[in-house]
């Protein structure tokens, strides 16, 4: 994937003598990204599944994690210009493996922005209570009808497979939260 990226990026690069060829230069890097999303993404899952160990001794600053995550969903964003809110009502952190538990909130998060319509709210809340805390992730997007709900932490499961073409999503994120959350 790295040698197809290096050149399509050369040919987007000498485009100006071949006009024709900056759209399938653009097409091919659209492409690797996505491939390499999902190898990234079934490597995540396979790792997750097959390594029993997991380092939940080490202290999560899930305050400053959520900070960090919220602005790269503004930038994920881009021209849609989503409003991604961050709530927190407490300093309380975690005691886990920073790195799953960064992959997966940030797949909730982006999530959110993908399917939400340009302008609207994402609203990410971190909170603790009696039971312990939580972290929810609320947007305005259309929403998931019930039947579907059962099979959404499925690998490859989509609700629209159509969109996958436009949001880039592998199907493989809320498999991956519900393998961190297990853990």
């Amino acid at each position: 994937l790295t040698v197809i990226s290096g050149l399509a990026e050369q040919l987007g690069l000498d485009s100006s003598n071949h006009p024709g060829l900056q759209r399938p230069a653009q097409l091919m890097l659209q492409q690797v990204w996505r491939m390499n999303e999902m190898i990234t993404d079934l490597l995540t899952l396979s790792r997750l599944e097959l390594q029993q160990e997991t380092r939940l001794n080490e202290d999560v600053d899930v305050a400053g994690m959520l900070a960090t995550i919220a602005e790269e969903a503004r930038a994920l964003s881009g021209s849609d210009r989503h409003v991604v809110l961050l709530e927190i009502e407490s300093s309380a952190g975690l005691l886990g493996d920073s790195r799953e538990l960064r992959t997966a909130f940030t797949n909730l998060v982006t999530n959110a922005v993908r399917h939400t319509p340009p302008r609207s709210e994402v609203r990410m809340h971190w909170c603790t209570h009696r039971d312990g805390a939580s972290f929810s992730v609320t947007d305005s997007g259309a929403g998931i009808a019930a039947r579907h709900i059962p099979r959404l932490t499925e690998r490859f499961y989509r609700v629209d497979p159509s969109r996958s073409r436009y949001t880039g999503g592998s199907g493989l994120g809320l498999a991956i939260v519900k393998h961190i959350l297990d853990r």
